[in-house]
């Protein structure tokens, strides 16, 4: 984990707002009630859809989920994130590394058995040379028969010595597999699976509404559902005041509430704005909307060659609805004719074209009529290159 090293008052601290790795109990913001009702779901029996914009604190939930004591005294956990697969080998094959790191820490007796589970990849796994013990080094190629090992990993799942807590982050990428029925395969194993509970994260609303509110669909009202909305302004004020306390630096909570509402409460665009600032700030300083400006400029001009190789790649065709959901922050209506007019684009069903290739390629996102990115940095960055906004005037009118 990448931490910013400070030298304060004598004594060295890391920077609190952390945006990276595993964050510590002191510095995690509130969740409070949602970190109750997955517990709740889960002691209950229960799976759980988990739905939110991208960067609004999904996996922090989830790890700070996994160290309450209610699951790390009495659950397995494993998690893993398939935003990057593009078929059920690659999903069976970061199941089974999960699993596999999962109970190496175990010990021998359980890790054989793991083992010993999979038939499907006998003698695909190597030794270490120095200690002896197993590792997974299992490449794509070895799983021949995703299906058979993906069944596998759950009978082992199911005859674990403890329940198993499994979260699948960006779940919906399922749905662009190129194998069939796989929303039907994976809801049979979840359904048998009586020794294990799942969390099915994701940040494409469209697509997993459909997937479990639909009826025709395989996991159709098989889960609870809760949406993780931005953190209350209050309660993030609070908990950025208390971070900056140490070092005596003070900030009003108009600062905090611009760049709330500029960011729309994005939990890593506010984070990582604030940890920035904690950088170029002295102690007994103040926080400005001026050093929040600057905060969030330096952020933006470190991100700025990868946004400019992503937009890069954007065919002009669409680029140009790409730049007016960014103006736009939150665009309604964009196949009218008044937003195609405003907005200089061609045409409402190339408009319609350009906004089905930018949710493929993961640029922008829909909820329910709503249109928006999905990067808020890629946002700003777009709106102070391509229109005449400023930074400063956002954060100080």
């Amino acid at each position: 984990m990448t931490i910013n090293i400070f030298t304060t008052m004598g004594t060295t601290s890391k920077n609190p707002f952390i945006v990276v790795g595993r964050i510590e109990p002191q510095y995690f913001c509130d969740r409070e009630a949602e970190t109750a009702t997955l517990l709740k779901a889960i002691g209950a029996g229960n799976n759980v859809t988990l739905i939110s914009p991208r960067r609004m604190g999904k996996t922090g939930l989830i790890n700070h989920l996994f160290e309450q004591p209610a699951i790390a005294d009495n659950y397995h956990t494993v998690f893993i994130d398939i935003l990057h697969t593009g078929s059920l080998r690659e999903l069976t094959h970061q199941l089974g590394r999960a699993v596999f790191d999962m109970v190496m820490p175990l010990g021998g007796k359980v890790v054989t058995t793991f083992l010993h589970a999979l038939h499907s990849l006998a003698g695909k796994f190597g030794f270490d040379a120095m200690t002896g013990m197993p590792t997974f080094s299992i490449d794509l190629g070895d799983i021949t028969r995703p299906a058979l090992t993906l069944e596998e990993i759950f009978t082992y799942l199911d005859n674990a010595d403890r329940p198993c807590l499994v979260a699948i982050d960006e779940f919906q990428q399922i749905a662009a597999y190129p194998e069939k029925n796989i929303e039907a395969l994976l809801r049979s194993h979840v359904q048998r699976a009586a020794n294990s509970r799942f969390i099915f994260a994701g940040s494409e609303f469209h697509i997993l509404q459909e997937m479990f509110l639909k009826s025709a669909r395989p996991f159709y009202n098989s889960t609870d559902m809760l949406e993780l909305k931005a953190i209350d302004l209050d309660v993030y004020a609070s908990f950025v005041r208390r971070l900056f306390a140490p070092r005596d630096i003070t900030v009003d909570d108009d600062t905090v509430a611009t760049l709330h509402r500029l960011t729309r409460g994005n939990t890593y665009a506010l984070q990582r704005t604030f940890n920035e600032a904690y950088t170029i700030l002295d102690d007994g300083e103040r926080c400005t909307p001026d050093t929040v400006a600057t905060a969030l400029q330096n952020v933006i001009a470190g991100k700025e060659p990868m946004f400019r190789a992503m937009v890069g790649e954007v065919p002009d065709k669409h680029k140009g609805l790409l730049i007016a959901v960014a103006t736009e922050g939150e665009a309604q209506c964009i196949f009218s004719s008044k937003f195609v007019k405003e907005h200089k684009l061609s045409t409402p069903g190339a408009t319609q074209h350009s906004a089905n290739h930018l949710m493929r390629h993961g640029l922008i996102t829909r909820r329910a009529n709503t249109y928006s990115l999905n990067d808020v940095f890629l946002e700003l960055w777009l709106r102070l290159n391509y229109t005449t906004f400023t930074l400063h005037k956002a954060l100080t009118q």
